[in-house]
């Protein structure tokens, strides 16, 4: 076994790697970027080395950086984790003729499955069914568009070499085929160096399955079972699960056959994933393979016990898989959801900035740990891999995945239960995030009662949406209680160190000259709306002045969580636990049902607000202008594109919000823009 290996990644999965090579002995070498110096990845490795500049294409995206630092730090073997230079071919090759061992299969087979069109055609030869289209050399526009039209609408466009959810649009109607085009070709650039694409017939009520495999450099492979990835957003996927409720153990065998075949053909060792579209005909097509280890592996590493990475790190090691089909066996049903620093309602955009406040349950502990305060949940499970923590910055040059949180229960049911409740015990400041959009599709109730295909995040949108900001007048309530809470602990702070400790100046109880007065606080929800919330505190009780009846509530803190029993049980619907996360005037409360987010105000503040018909199109991140759609004076429809810009090597399109006139373009192609900048000067028609 290896000594000592290094590790071409960043954030949670070189976490994740580092903390399977502490427990097989195995030194780690870290690398980093200039914004990553400080990172949590760093502080975990053995040893760390200085790779480049914070772009990916100056630090880890270098072949040259990467072998030059193993080199250095005595490393017999290299991982490349996911994404970067984990599908590179010929960083494979190089590592092999450095002799220096990659971690992977080898740089033929990353060929082979690396590009779909090839991929596709090695796979129909092999017998692996595959989605009818395009798959040529002739990349014109022309032909492109002649070919689409035979394959008719909708209809899927791919990068030949992309991946997690770049380079890829679905395209419904013959006159969206030219933009989408455009828009894949310059994401498939940016991000692969390769503008080609492959276009395939869309499949009716798609479902995503992939089945993982392991093979060794002595000819055995076998495969781990599947993963149902069909809850997607932007084409990447936000939720896996496994096992999947639409296989029988007919079609179940069918598809692992077929997945053990394609890793057999290549001659694959390793971990890879071989990916599948299902219709609504439960006939399944043969997508792609990742010659990698994937994002959603703990999904697998619940249901079966075992350690990809331990197994990856044997295989390369040379060691043969002592795994039979017959020995991997599986129990109960896991479900991974991934925590992105985004936000839903601007169409999924990165969101950037320092993290002001972060937990997540367990105290944020990678590992397996009980879920605790319900007698239901007594036998699941919930692991939380992150790469970040309090106080890091989420930066705009690199994917913007937060943290996963992976459940596992005896049913499904059960692993849902434990997925809300563990979401209601998570809780970020400082940058938008999916969580609440999370909480909302495990309370769906179509996704309660089953698995659902490709489009259930699209075809429910408006609705989760709506879902995500509706606030209870209880949640109000105990936001107000834990400012009274934090305002105490600060005045009592205060008086410690004040010459006149017992001064009533000095507490936070509405002493009055006169007599006791409510203690009145200010929240600001998302919409807007200020609400003065008036309570009555004595000792942890405390009486809320708002309610049209009389309601008390008793709190006992814990950390940032507040246990509540009210005076009338929970006859009304009230929570019995509220997270709350601040930093100075903001705060986000979080409850089984959702979370909420307020900004505390001075009661004699005065916003000015914008004129009715006026529209500020801003720029949701920073990043740089590629394209502007429109000229000054144009009339335009409501989601029309506008501008797009391109941030994390993806593009992102500013739209009309209403139907309105363009009254001025305040950047050019190529300009670099700040969040929140104002892109267009746009008026709404009458």
């Amino acid at each position: 076994m290896f000594k000592k290996i290094l590790i071409a990644n960043r954030g949670e999965i070189a976490l994740r790697i580092i903390g399977t090579c502490n427990r097989m002995g195995i030194g780690t070498v870290a690398v980093f970027s200039e914004a990553d110096s400080d990172a949590l990845h760093v502080k975990e490795a053995d040893e760390s080395c200085f790779i480049g500049g914070a772009a990916p294409g100056e630090s880890y995206l270098r072949i040259d950086k990467m072998l030059d630092a193993a080199k250095e730090k005595g490393c017999e073997a290299i991982h490349p984790g996911y994404g970067f230079l984990s599908e590179n071919a010929e960083f494979a090759r190089q590592c092999l003729c450095s002799g220096i061992t990659f971690v992977g299969p080898s740089a033929e087979a990353i060929e082979l499955m690396g590009e779909k069109d090839k991929a596709k055609g090695v796979m129909e030869k092999a017998g692996v069914p595959i989605v009818p289209g395009y798959f040529g050399e002739e990349q014109s526009k022309q032909c492109l568009r002649e070919e689409a039209d035979n394959i008719g609408y909708p209809l899927m466009i791919k990068a030949v070499l992309g991946g997690g959810g770049k380079g890829m649009r679905v395209v419904h109607k013959k006159e969206d085929f030219g933009n989408a085009l455009t828009s894949v070709q310059n994401e498939a650039q940016k991000a692969f160096g390769d503008s080609r694409v492959i276009l395939e017939c869309f499949v009716k009520q798609p479902r995503h399955i992939e089945f993982q495999v392991l093979g060794d450099q002595h000819g055995n492979i076998v495969h781990m079972f599947e993963r149902d990835c069909s809850v997607q957003r932007r084409h990447q996927k936000i939720i896996e699960e496994s096992p999947s409720l639409f296989l029988d153990n007919k079609i179940r065998k069918k598809m692992a056959d077929a997945a053990v075949t394609a890793a057999k053909t290549v001659k694959y060792t390793g971990a890879g994933t071989v990916e599948f579209i299902m219709g609504e005909d439960s006939r399944f097509y043969f997508m792609e393979m990742n010659t990698r280890l994937q994002v959603e592996h703990p999904v697998t590493e619940m249901i079966t016990g075992l350690d990809i990475v331990e197994l990856q790190l044997r295989i390369a090691a040379g060691e043969k898989l002592h795994l039979t089909q017959s020995k991997i066996r599986r129990s109960g049903h896991a479900i991974e959801a991934r925590i992105y620093a985004e936000n839903p309602e601007t169409g999924f955009l990165p969101s950037t900035g320092k993290l002001q406040g972060l937990v997540f349950p367990a105290a944020g502990q990678s590992e397996q740990a009980a879920a605790q305060g319900a007698d239901s949940l007594s036998s699941s499970f919930v692991r939380i891999d992150t790469g970040v923590e309090e106080g890091d910055q989420i930066s705009i040059d690199y994917d913007p995945l937060m943290a996963k949180m992976i459940v596992h229960a005896d049913t499904r049911k059960n692993a849902i239960k434990a997925m809300r409740y563990a979401l209601a015990q998570t809780a970020v400041l400082g940058v938008e995030t999916n969580l609440g959009f999370l909480q909302s599709i495990f309370l769906d109730g179509n996704f309660e009662k089953s698995q659902q295909d490709t489009l259930f995040v699209d075809s429910r949108l408006d609705s989760l949406l709506v879902q995500e900001k509706c606030t209870a007048d209880w949640v109000y309530w105990i936001s107000a209680v834990y400012c009274f809470l934090v305002d105490l602990a600060q005045a009592e702070k205060n008086a410690l160190y004040s010459l006149d400790p017992s001064s009533p100046w000095n507490r936070k109880n509405s002493w009055r000259a006169v007599g006791h007065e409510p203690y009145r606080v200010h929240l600001r929800n998302h919409k807007g709306e200020v609400t003065e919330i008036r309570i009555a505190a004595k000792e942890n009780s405390f009486q809320i002045l708002n309610a049209t009846e009389q309601i008390s509530v008793s709190v006992s803190q814990i950390g940032n969580l507040l246990e509540l029993n009210w005076s009338d049980g929970d006859k009304n619907g009230f929570g019995s636990q509220l997270l709350v996360l601040h930093h100075e005037n903001q705060l986000v409360a979080v409850h089984e049902h959702g979370r909420a987010y307020f900004r505390r105000v001075d009661p004699l503040f005065f916003e000015k607000q914008t004129e009715k018909g006026e529209f500020r199109l801003s720029a949701p991140m920073p990043g740089n202008v590629i394209r502007v759609l429109v000229k000054a004076g144009e009339r335009v429809s409501r989601g029309q594109q506008l501008l797009v810009m391109e941030a994390m090597k993806m593009e992102h399109a500013i739209i009309a919000p209403v139907d309105g006139v363009v009254e001025k373009v305040l950047f050019n192609p190529g300009d670099l823009v700040q969040n929140g900048s104002e892109l267009i000067e746009f008026t709404q028609l009458e």
